[in-house]
């Protein structure tokens, strides 16, 4: 039954009770009641929150600024990453030749060898996680500047467009609320 069929029935009964007889105080609850019945119905049709989702894996893979960062870092330590390579490639190619020829090295020789391999080996752990370390800073400072930025045009989006709430991942949405590509094309255009 709709809202303006109870109402009308709700109507039609008054009128009828009005005329039977029936209490005026019967007749205001009645009214009352027809009208608490439509009131919620407004209510909640104008005051249904504008939710949206936006993927941030996505938009931290696609975005511009993203991808500027992961190219600035690949600037920043491809040098040191090219070192560091060559000094492993350096190692292996040691070790190797010490296995080889260990059988037939006098017992002096093997052991310079071995320490000389060691110390390389020390070296090289020491570099790689140095390496590391100084890479992990770097991305998570870059990365901490891309999600300012991107948490930044997603409020714009939301306040403009006038969300109530947007979040940041979901088990599961329709594509209707997804904001991603929004915020992809804002990030891209936006410099």
């Amino acid at each position: 039954m709709t809202s303006i069929t109870m109402m009308n029935s709700t109507a039609r009964g008054l009128c009828q009770g009005l005329s039977s007889g029936v209490r005026p105080q019967h007749v205001i609850v009645s009214i009352l009641f027809a009208l608490a019945m439509l009131t919620p119905w407004a209510v909640i049709a104008a005051d249904a929150p504008r939710i949206a989702v936006v993927q941030t894996e996505r938009i931290l893979r696609e975005a511009a600024p993203a991808k500027a960062a992961q190219t600035k870092l690949e600037q920043e330590f491809g040098k040191r990453d090219k070192e560091l390579q060559e000094l492993g490639a350096k190692l292996k190619a040691a070790g190797e030749r010490l296995e080889r020829d260990a059988t037939v090295m006098a017992e002096s020789e093997r052991a310079r060898r071995q320490r000389e391999v060691a110390d390389l080996d020390k070296e090289f752990q020491r570099r790689q996680r140095e390496f590391r370390e100084d890479l992990n800073q770097r991305r998570n400072e870059e990365l901490s500047q891309v999600v300012e930025r991107v948490n930044r045009v997603i409020r714009q989006i939301a306040e403009q467009e006038k969300f109530d709430l947007v979040l940041q991942e979901a088990v599961y949405f329709s594509p209707r609320i997804d904001l991603t590509d929004k915020v992809l094309r804002a990030l891209s255009g936006a410099k």
